[in-house]
């Protein structure tokens, strides 16, 4: 049996998944293994994680990258505002508008995922790239997706006492400037939210969808809540849980609207995606992957299109929609490929 490769058709036909399903909560690394081994054949041998000499991992780190790109040029406006911010930080050495501390929120929030990537990535791959395992976590990504609607819309109507009036989710606390210490030896401009208390010991802080600019509210966030959606990250190295569903999620519970919770995620994604490039791409430099370097930048300029055209359509869905089709998705389409792959 010759060794794995990779051809035109599957190159594009799996870049166009990749540049879905990464922005879609339905897990792209999860269809990237189950499409293959449904298909069967040379698709199943070629399009392998787990295969050796195999350059189906490098392929899709690239079209992942490609995907990135979409993402910067998509929120280039806002990335141009945090890069300033974090710059014009670094240099004054204090956090002293909306774009430096979002600037900070996303540094400090892609920590924990770096972290866990580079320990358990390899090992997590090895041990559960593999169809069963992947359908399994489809099927556990839509549960969740449904769960997190359902605490969501639970919480929607709250009421604060026998006959009192409820509280709908998305009523915005007021945020009140206040200058204090921001760890960097100056005093700084902060947005302070006013908190309650959650349910989980920490404060939860809720937005109205009509106050300030997306990014001024996401930039209004306490460190710990950007830690905790950022740290969500993590599941995703599960092929089968859905990055933009964990983050997304995430986001919800801690009681972010669908708009921003969306709109944190995809900014999130971006510098991940990218780190992983870093570390993965000089593989496509290796002299065993000279050939397929022709389908790679086919099925990356598929990806970045589709990705494109992927995140203008979930911003506005986002907007009024919820999370509860693609939970229906993940559940049958997980279940599907267990029953196929058993009688295969």
């Amino acid at each position: 049996m010759s060794d794995p490769t990779l051809t035109y058709p599957e190159a594009i036909v799996i870049g166009l998944l990749q540049g879905v399903t990464e922005l879609f909560p339905v897990s792209s690394l999860g269809h990237s293994v189950l499409l293959p081994a449904l298909i069967g054949g040379r698709w199943a041998r070629d399009l392998s994680l787990t295969a050796d000499k195999s350059p189906y991992l490098a392929f899709v780190v690239a079209v992942h990258v490609a995907t990135a790109v979409a993402l910067i040029w998509h929120f280039r406006a806002d990335w141009v505002r945090i890069v300033r911010g974090l710059v014009s930080s670094v240099r004054t050495r204090s956090i002293a508008t909306a774009d430096q501390r979002l600037a900070w929120l996303l540094v400090a929030a892609t920590i924990p995922v770096g972290l866990a990537g580079l320990a358990l990535e390899h090992a997590i791959r090895t041990a559960l790239g593999r169809p069963v395992p992947a359908a399994i976590f489809l099927i556990i990504n839509g549960v969740m997706l449904a769960a997190v609607e359902r605490v969501r819309a639970r919480r929607a109507v709250r009421p604060s006492g026998a006959g009192a009036a409820a509280v709908p989710l998305g009523s915005a606390h007021q945020y009140a400037p206040s200058a204090h210490r921001d760890g960097f030896g100056s005093s700084a401009h902060q947005y302070a939210p006013s908190a309650h208390r959650d349910g989980v010991g920490s404060s939860a802080h809720l937005y109205a969808s009509s106050a300030a600019d997306p990014d001024q509210r996401l930039a209004r966030q306490s460190w710990a809540q950007a830690l905790l959606i950022g740290a969500a990250q993590i599941l995703a190295l599960f092929p089968g849980i859905s990055r933009s569903g964990a983050t997304i999620g995430a986001g919800l519970v801690r009681g972010l609207n669908h708009e921003d919770a969306a709109r944190f995620a995809f900014l999130l994604a971006t510098p991940v995606i990218l780190a992983a490039g870093v570390l993965k791409m000089p593989e496509l430099a290796a002299p065993s992957a000279r050939g397929v370097l022709g389908p790679v930048l086919a099925g990356s300029l598929v990806a970045g299109v589709a990705a494109y055209v992927s995140v203008r359509f979930l911003t506005r869905y986002f907007e009024t929609r919820t999370l509860n089709p693609f939970a229906v998705y993940c559940v049958v389409a997980g279940l599907f490929s267990l029953a196929w792959l058993s009688l295969a």
